[in-house]
């Protein structure tokens, strides 16, 4: 899957949707170290891919690079922006039952907005799943990069290119 390009000048802001989330007992909080681990725990398990490397490498950003959404203590959502590379987002997860809501939305919004404070004129969508490519593109109008290759993760040991 290729990568996809954000131009961040143009995202709508998160104000509305964070809002809306509050008034339904979900928060959209900044990750704190004293959290790590319970958030690090649960990216290893709320979607069908472990990201906890990713997680841990946004906690080693300082300020930290990851967000969350809780809803009564427990954490279910995250995302994580300049974690595999810089100027790159993801990844992000929202358990199962709480997709549809808004969620995505909002820590997508955040991470964006917090990379535009950053200097950032436009952020990568790092190869994101096609099940997700046509919710960026609603949500911040992001656009494919048409690449034949793996992009920066072609340096994984999977991948062999």
């Amino acid at each position: 899957m290729a990568d996809m390009l954000v131009k961040l000048y143009n995202i709508p802001h998160s104000h509305d949707i964070e809002e809306n989330l509050f008034k339904s007992g979900i928060r959209i909080k900044k990750a704190l170290a004293p959290d790590r681990s319970r958030i690090i725990a649960f990216s290893r398990t709320c979607a069908k891919d472990d990201y906890s490397d990713e997680v841990k490498a946004a906690f080693s950003n300082n300020p930290i690079t990851c967000y969350i959404a809780t809803r009564e203590k427990e954490i279910i959502g995250f995302a994580c922006y300049e974690a595999t590379a810089r100027n790159f987002f993801g990844p992000m997860a929202v358990l199962e039952s709480e997709r549809r809501k808004g969620i995505g939305k909002a820590l997508l919004l955040k991470s964006l907005e917090s990379m535009q404070e950053l200097g950032y004129a436009y952020a990568i969508i790092g190869w994101p799943a096609k099940s997700a490519v046509d919710f960026y593109k609603k949500c911040v109008d992001a656009i494919l990069i048409d690449e034949k290759s793996s992009g920066v993760y072609k340096r994984m040991i999977e991948i062999d290119e």
